[in-house]
């Protein structure tokens, strides 16, 4: 009976020692504001913000925040925008520094195909990347396009796409930009939304 004693007050004291020495280890304050850090690594010895969780941190672990942008940058182009989007379609008078600068730029590049070679509320899709220059890396890829139309119908809208592009490359880029988006695959996606009808009849 004595000796049971003995042997759980000792590991009643082996446990506060571990809890002691536990709380005695240094804290370290996590800065949650994001983007508001330093890189981490797996051997980084505190949480950090973001971080990424390993057999190395002891926790808490915080979900890893990469660039603020999604791995596709998809913007959406109309041929003929809303009023209150109209600032949004104006080409920016200085090198393109932020992503709404860049997506400013590709809706002003665009000019449609010619009213007889067009289909109202066409859309086509494509996806191409560019260089830290600002130029197109290739030729935009069509990933989309209305099901149903015309070999020539796309055609001419594909056409359409790239001498739009053509013309504005290459862009203007930032040393910042032209390093954050270098290789990423940018997709638009193009909205025929004029009243072709309309204008046709007005002919």
């Amino acid at each position: 009976m004595l000796r049971r004693m003995v042997i759980a007050c000792w590991v009643v004291v082996a446990l506060a020692v571990v809890a002691g020495a536990a709380d005695a280890r240094p804290r370290h304050s996590i800065d949650a504001t994001p983007f508001a850090h330093a890189p981490c690594s797996v051997l980084d010895g505190q949480p950090c913000t973001p971080s990424t969780c390993s057999v190395f941190n002891h926790g808490p672990c915080i979900p890893e925040i990469d660039y603020p942008i999604g791995e596709n940058l998809q913007v959406t182009v109309l041929s003929v925008p809303a009023k209150n989007d109209a600032a949004k379609y104006q080409k920016p008078d200085h090198d393109l520094d932020t992503i709404g600068d860049l997506f400013a730029a590709l809706r002003s590049c665009w000019s449609p195909p010619p009213v007889d070679d067009a289909r109202e509320g066409m859309q086509m899709s494509v996806m191409f990347s560019f260089k830290r220059s600002g130029a197109m890396i290739a030729a935009p890829r069509m990933t989309y396009a209305t099901p149903g139309v015309s070999t020539d119908l796309r055609n001419n809208y594909l056409k359409a796409i790239h001498a739009s592009l053509d013309a504005c490359a290459p862009l203007p880029f930032t040393p910042g930009l032209g390093g954050a988006i270098a290789g990423r695959p940018i997709m638009i996606r193009y909205v025929d939304n004029r009243a072709l009808q309309k204008e046709s009849g007005a002919k």
